[in-house]
């Protein structure tokens, strides 16, 4: 372990943000790394507990001890190289990801975990900077061809893991440039994209082929990838958004959020919006219906776009401060959770339901007439009040990936929620030749989980070409 009486001596410290009123100002992260001597003594505080519950919280089962200790010993590129065995891109998840691991460490028992997602970013960046983080081509080609559809964290986990066993890797992305969500819907002030193009940079140089801007069931057909690759995998995301369909749902100004963060992250790239109507807070009083991580990033986008106001509803009921150790822990709480962006200014209203969209003469939202709810989400009499709004945007999260186009034209089958059906043992579809991984197979999640479930449908896929795979599961 790292310093043995490190937990007791040295105070957690996280990194810091710069100040609301400069970052609104522009996209870019604003995040502020910690020193090195400073990331070393947080290393320091890693127990090297007899039973590390941080395993139990990462899902792709980082060697967060081992890792700790290396920083701790100033050992920067063996720690990296520890880091990059179970994750292929831990500056992804060292910037996005939630930290489960975290919740889940002992020292959480008294609310100062170890900042683990802190000292994997530095790990990483570190490694970037030194030079340490280079492509990995296979020394050898198996002659085998893989066709790996979407190049979100599931996708380019795969695809990786495949290229560096020695197959053809052919990925395919319906947008102008490789990275899926992380490029599309994770707006650029929690993760610039040039972070992404320089791990596809990574990707190429290993032999990694990008075919951009083709849309599979449209500008090609599933029936010919599968007759034309050895392997298929379905690496997509879950791009069916949740809708609310109550009075005045058609009005102008009520849009999906996944039709709104697209568009700014295209602004910033300098790429062309898709459509003629340009979806923009400037001005406006938003309101953002959903409380999750996409309704924190449609606030940071509103607030940076110039919004009047910004509302955020959620209709569960408001979570605890804190949440009770004995009961939840090493487990994920659930307890309030304010992000960067709830600082920067929005009003954020619990047990609320929207039951109609009001609109004016010409058809634009005017505002939102909503009711109050009790916990089994029964409205309250007496209890409706309205919102004054020109713009509303719908984060209430997803509901399966999308069947027509690519997987009904495939044939697989879905499991009872919409996806594909799959397990996680061979990431198997009901169709021979094709695999399925991520959000397209679990629904919904993180970018930790995308990755895992990426890196596991590549060794399952290397197995069965192969008849033995030498790539983690």
């Amino acid at each position: 372990m790292g310093k043995v009486t490190g937990f007791l001596e040295i105070d957690r410290q996280e990194r810091k943000y710069k100040p609301a009123a400069d970052r609104i100002r522009h996209y870019k992260e604003f995040v502020i790394p910690l020193s090195e001597e400073t990331t070393r003594d947080q290393a320091s505080r890693c127990m090297n507990c007899g039973i590390p519950y941080c395993h139990n919280g990462c899902p792709v089962n980082n060697q967060i001890p081992d890792w700790n200790d290396l920083v701790y010993k100033n050992e920067w590129e063996e720690a990296c190289r520890n880091l990059h065995s179970t994750n292929n891109f831990p500056e992804f998840t060292g910037r996005i990801c939630p930290a489960p691991c975290e919740a889940s460490c002992t020292l959480n028992i008294e609310d100062t975990p170890v900042t683990i997602k802190t000292i994997e970013c530095a790990i990483v960046d570190r490694g970037f900077k030194q030079g340490w983080i280079k492509p990995e081509p296979p020394r050898h080609s198996t002659g085998k061809k893989v066709a790996v559809i979407g190049s979100g964290p599931a996708g380019l986990a795969c695809a990786q893991q495949l290229r560096r066993a020695g197959h053809e890797v052919h990925v395919y992305e319906k947008n102008t440039f490789p990275g899926g969500l992380l490029r599309y819907g994770i707006p650029d002030f929690k993760l610039e994209k040039t972070v992404v193009e320089r791990r596809v940079g990574q990707m190429t140089a290993e032999g990694v082929i990008f075919h951009c801007n083709v849309n599979v069931g449209v500008d090609v057909t599933m029936g010919s990838l599968i007759a034309d690759y050895d392997a298929v995998a379905l690496a997509g995301g879950s791009e069916k958004p949740r809708d609310l369909p109550i009075p005045g749902r058609e009005l102008a100004g009520v849009h999906f959020a996944m039709d709104f963060l697209p568009q700014q992250n295209r602004r910033v790239s300098d790429e062309p919006i898709l459509t003629n109507e340009h979806i923009l807070a400037s001005g406006k009083n938003v309101v953002v219906i959903g409380g999750g991580d996409t309704g924190s990033d449609c606030i940071g986008t509103s607030v940076r776009q110039g919004a009047l106001k910004v509302t955020q509803l959620e209709i569960m009921t408001r979570p605890p401060d804190r949440e009770n150790k004995l009961v939840t822990w090493p487990d994920w709480p659930l307890k309030l959770r304010t992000s960067s962006s709830h600082e920067e200014g929005a009003m954020r209203e619990f047990a609320v339901n929207t039951v109609a969209f009001i609109g004016d003469d010409s058809g634009a939202l005017k505002a939102l007439r909503c009711v109050k709810v009790d916990s089994k989400f029964q409205a309250i009499p007496g209890s409706e009040f309205e919102i004054p709004a020109e713009l509303a945007l719908l984060a209430m999260g997803f509901v399966a990936p999308v069947h027509e186009g690519m997987l009904d034209q495939s044939g697989v089958k879905y499991d009872g929620r919409g996806n594909v059906a799959a397990d996680t043992i061979a990431y198997k579809s009901s169709v021979e030749k094709v695999w399925a991984c991520g959000d397209m197979r679990r629904g919904q999640s993180l970018v930790v989980w995308a990755i895992r479930e990426g890196r596991q449908c590549a060794a399952s896929i290397d197995q069965h070409l192969m008849g033995e795979t030498l790539l983690p599961h």
